[in-house]
């Protein structure tokens, strides 16, 4: 996160719904960097950001957000993030990064400290959003809306893992296995961020399409952590359900995933794995993640009181008020979770 001289405002503005509209086709970017360690490197980057800069995700992490300065950066501009950090406050400015191609742009960057439970700060968060030459028309406050409605539940979704790993993770084997269990589960948030500004959706972040996320969630998981011989089926209903709910329930499936195609076809080259959602009678809403592989050992517990995801899992189910069943199919393992909608 580097900075750069603002760009002047000019008298003519966007109306709100083209600020809008030109805020739903940009690809947020977001950083998160560990001020426990020294020089406050980024530990995580979402897709936008690579996107936007050029930079893969192995070549932006343990660094300082600093690498994307150079020689347009506003060293004013730098002084007032170092200051923000130090005092750990939010701060919004306009400035020049660059891309790894050597080529600039102008990034509005929002940085704010991220906080857990027991008011500890853990990560410094960082919103960005490119602007584009017709976006200095509008009105700044159009835009930082809506980047600071995304960072109000950025934070608040990054603080409930964080002390969801910390309060069940401690004595895990350290840094790197904490940091690597933080990016798995913050990329099904990056999804939910995703379908959250579709352009094609209402404009409601208090709620979001169930169905749709999921199937975008199980579509990211293939693409990151599927297998060639495995295939993901997906049969879901959509409905509106609220964003917290959704965060849950989508972190919950992703562990639920990631534990069958590391788990389930050992041994195997292919095999498949389908996820099925549904509302039942009663408000009930049911999900049944199913695989044909080589089944759970007699006697297994899952989700497992012994590990940090097993209780991460039970955590999450029991802020649910949900409840889950595990058995052996005529092949594999199905995982049924049924959530009551009242509760939610």
């Amino acid at each position: 996160m580097s900075t750069g001289s603002a760009p002047a405002q000019k008298e003519n503005r966007l109306s709100d719904r083209e600020a809008y509209a030109a805020f739903d086709a940009a690809r947020v970017a977001m950083v998160l960097s560990d001020p426990h360690t020294h020089d406050n490197p980024i530990v995580y980057v979402n897709r936008a950001f690579t996107e936007t800069t050029g930079y893969s995700a192995r070549a932006a992490v343990g660094r300082n957000c600093r690498f994307l300065q150079g020689e347009d950066t506003d060293p004013e501009e730098v002084q007032r993030i170092r200051e923000a950090i130090a005092a750990r406050h939010d701060i919004t400015v306009d400035l020049v990064n660059y891309k790894s191609t050597g080529e600039s742009f102008v990034n509005r960057l929002m940085v704010s400290p991220v906080f857990d439970s027991e008011g500890e700060l853990i990560y410094f968060l960082g919103i960005q959003r490119v602007l584009a030459p017709e976006d200095r028309l509008i009105s700044p406050n159009a835009v930082l809306h809506e980047m600071r409605e995304i960072q109000h539940r950025v934070k608040n979704h990054l603080a409930m893992i964080a002390s969801l790993i910390r309060m069940h993770g401690r004595g895990a084997s350290g840094a790197e296995h904490h940091f690597n269990q933080l990016s798995r589960r913050v990329e099904s948030l990056q999804v939910l961020y995703e379908e959250l500004a579709n352009p094609a959706r209402r404009r409601n972040m208090d709620t979001v399409e169930l169905g749709a996320y999921l199937s975008r969630l199980v579509s990211a998981m293939q693409n990151f952590d599927g297998r060639p011989g495995i295939r993901l089926n997906v049969s879901v209903d959509d409905f509106e359900a609220p964003t917290d709910t959704a965060v849950n329930i989508g972190l919950v499936v992703s562990e639920i995933l990631t534990n069958a195609l590391k788990h389930a076809f050992l041994g195997r080259e292919t095999g498949l794995v389908e996820l099925r959602m549904a509302r039942l009678q009663g408000q009930v809403l049911r999900i049944i993640v199913s695989d044909d592989g080589v089944g759970m050992d007699d006697g297994a517990e899952w989700p497992s009181k012994e590990s940090v995801g097993g209780r991460v899992i039970r955590s999450l189910i029991l802020q649910l008020d949900g409840k889950v069943a595990v058995m052996r199919g005529a092949n594999g393992t199905v995982v049924t979770l049924d959530v009551p909608l009242a509760s939610q």
